[in-house]
């Protein structure tokens, strides 16, 4: 009777704790969506401000060096305070967020998804801390927050719940969280779709059966996007190592790789790498990429987030995925709008190492269609592209070839 006692409080108080720390998340994940749409398509329709990117990236860095987070460590801090090694301040939110409208509208290659994580993270464990909470039940309000932004953002509540659950140490799900990651998910999701904001979802044509072909087809482009992985990881890596190696201060680092990207976009001719590029990614789902498209973005992301940027990782690796998968697939004889779809799962999977995040992303951006053909890649990529992914923080728990 006790312990069903202590279960019912622990549902309530996190119940109140996730549906407060939802609707904050809602509120500030819609004027994020809001400053993020408006920022791109000032820069779509005045080319020129690329120009203007390493004095954009100059005040990035002034604002970190202001606020004292010159050493910020990006969504890391976020991924540490889980495991109680960090705090993510307060003022991490606000930072991220004109930081990243800033990138974005000046035409700097990077996602969004990374900014929501921090910006939820810091604010769950900010709420955590004004209730007096204790370390473990700071962590909990951490990861509430990451998955409240996250589908407040994408629009993908049930792959923003286990993603929160799944990132930190891979290998062990915190299911003590499913509740407060679930409804703050949800309610983040539903102030948002309130406001007219609909969730991101593809149509895919052309799904093939389940076949000894279609298996053979799929694994093929799991192992192929296994390496694409890597290679994007070890890109960012590399490109942040040689900044600080050769250009240590972070001023001139900003200004430098500023002006890579604006020289790139002008010999390039073309602004398809800048920001986040979700216009590409529908357009890869429609069957129609450049070959080379997912090499440009690796490269204009690295040199954009290694120069000090801010924004995120996960829409440059959905964009990645899946021109590569669209210009690949033919070859293997699949159609490209199946193998976009394939390629951005297996990729997202295999630079995250969250495999069931993966597998339920593929539902809800593609619907259920092909399930076990995703399933398939997901499931080679996860195994094929190492212990390497975005954040080097993150922890594999268990191998991936044997068991512990």
């Amino acid at each position: 009777m006790s312990r069903l006692k202590e279960n019912i409080i622990a549902f309530l108080k996190w119940s109140v704790v996730a549906v407060i720390i939802g609707v904050i998340l809602g509120f500030l994940g819609y004027l994020f969506h809001i400053a993020l749409e408006f920022a791109t398509e000032v820069r779509m329709n005045n080319t020129y401000l690329v120009w203007f990117l390493p004095v954009a990236g100059v005040v990035i860095v002034a604002l970190y060096k202001i606020c004292g987070m010159e050493k910020d460590k990006g969504t890391n801090c976020v991924i540490m305070s889980v495991r109680k090694e960090d705090k993510p301040p307060l003022v991490l939110a606000p930072l991220i967020f004109i930081s990243t409208a800033i990138t974005h509208l000046f035409g700097g290659s990077a996602g969004r998804e990374g900014a929501a994580l921090q910006m939820g993270g810091s604010i769950g464990y900010f709420v955590g801390d004004k209730l007096k909470f204790d370390e473990k039940d700071k962590a909990t309000a951490t990861m509430c927050g990451m998955s409240g932004a996250f589908s407040a953002l994408f629009g993908t509540p049930v792959t923003a719940s286990v993603f929160a659950m799944e990132i930190t140490d891979v290998g062990v799900m915190q299911y003590c969280a499913i509740v407060p990651c679930v409804l703050c998910a949800v309610v983040g999701r539903f102030i948002v779709q309130s406001f007219g904001v609909l969730p991101t979802a593809y149509t895919v044509t052309d799904v093939p059966n389940l076949s000894a072909l279609s298996l053979f087809q799929t694994v093929t482009l799991g192992i192929l996007c296994a390496i694409v992985s890597k290679v994007f990881c070890i890109a960012l890596n590399k490109t942040h190592t040689l900044y600080e190696k050769y250009i240590p201060n972070k001023f001139l680092a900003s200004i430098v790789g500023g002006l890579v990207v604006a020289v790139l976009t002008f010999v390039l001719g073309t602004g398809d790498y800048n920001g986040a590029g979700t216009h590409i990614i529908e357009k890869a789902i429609s069957g129609k990429t450049e070959v080379y498209a997912f090499a440009l973005k690796i490269l204009f992301t690295a040199i954009t987030l290694g120069a000090g940027f801010k924004g995120g990782e996960i829409v440059p690796t959905l964009f990645i995925g899946a021109t590569f998968g669209c210009a690949v697939s033919p070859v293997l004889g699949l159609a490209p709008s199946f193998g976009a779809s394939l390629g951005m799962i297996a990729l997202f999977c295999g630079v995250t190492n969250c495999p069931l995040s993966a597998l339920i992303m593929s539902v809800e951006l593609f619907g259920g269609q092909g399930f076990a053909l995703y399933m398939v890649a997901v499931a080679v990529s996860y195994l094929l592209s190492g212990y390497q992914g975005l954040y080097s923080s993150q922890k594999i728990i268990y191998s991936k070839t044997k068991m512990e």
